[in-house]
């Protein structure tokens, strides 16, 4: 079937990490994250806070605690969305209720709600011209970016996203494959991919790479990375306070 021009858009809306050196209008940035706000929520309560980050010190700080990657520090628009677990219980206090604490799954559920959101503001930001990219090496580092951000310990940094628009390299780079339904889509119930169907889709979409070299070599530079224990410890570190009553 045919695609039309709208549909076609989250095909062709890829990740950027190299942007121009051009501000972001307040008006711009105002409509992307408007359209977050409209975004689904959870019994519509926006379970989320966006930190609109401006200030280049924060944003130099934010590049380095998450894996030391530059371009963050020269994006002209940063956000991050905090899965916020406090808003609510402090309208429950506020009307007199004596609320239980926080647990696990109201911290997920917020989590959610901010990734819905920031999905709807990368969507409205590629419809407008801008580029996008998810930064979620957030979640590292726990205590250095809670002290940086003065989060609440009911708050979690779901994800970041940086915004700009993106240069001709960036414009032009090819955005990379995805496995194709038959891998990722299951009827009914759940099943795990076969061994032949594993090397399939990796066929798929490294024709050209060897599958036990790229495994090997993926899985020490990312499954196995410093940043990646780091980025558990510190989400350990987040769920523990959902996981004790005050």
């Amino acid at each position: 079937m045919s695609i039309n021009h709208e549909i076609q858009a989250f095909f062709d809306r890829k990740s950027v990490r190299s942007f121009q050196d051009k501000p972001v209008t307040d008006e711009i940035k105002n409509l992307i994250i408007d359209a977050g706000i409209a975004a689904p929520s959870a019994g519509n309560q926006q379970l989320y806070t966006i930190i609109d980050v401006e200030d280049q010190v924060i944003k130099e700080k934010l590049a380095v605690l998450c894996d030391n990657q530059p371009f963050i520090a020269t994006a002209p628009v940063v956000l991050v969305l905090l899965a916020d677990c406090r808003r609510w219980l402090d309208c429950y206090h506020s009307a007199g209720l004596a609320p239980r604490h926080p647990g696990p799954g109201d911290m997920l559920l917020a989590c959610e709600d901010a990734v819905i959101a920031a999905q709807n503001m990368v969507m409205a930001a590629h419809f407008l011209g801008l580029g996008s990219c998810y930064i979620g090496d957030i979640l590292e580092n726990k205590e250095q970016v809670a002290a940086l951000l003065r989060l609440d310990p009911l708050v979690v940094p779901a994800t970041m996203l940086v915004f700009g628009y993106p240069t001709r390299q960036a414009e032009e780079r090819t955005k990379p494959k995805r496995p194709s339904r038959e891998y990722l889509v299951r009827k009914d119930y759940y099943s795990s991919l076969s061994d032949p169907e594993l090397r399939r889709m990796f066929d798929d979409l490294f024709a050209e790479k060897d599958f036990d070299q790229y495994m090997t070599a993926f899985c020490n530079r990312k499954y196995m990375s410093d940043f990646a224990q780091e980025m558990n410890r510190s989400v350990q570190a987040y769920i523990e306070i959902f996981t004790h009553s005050a």
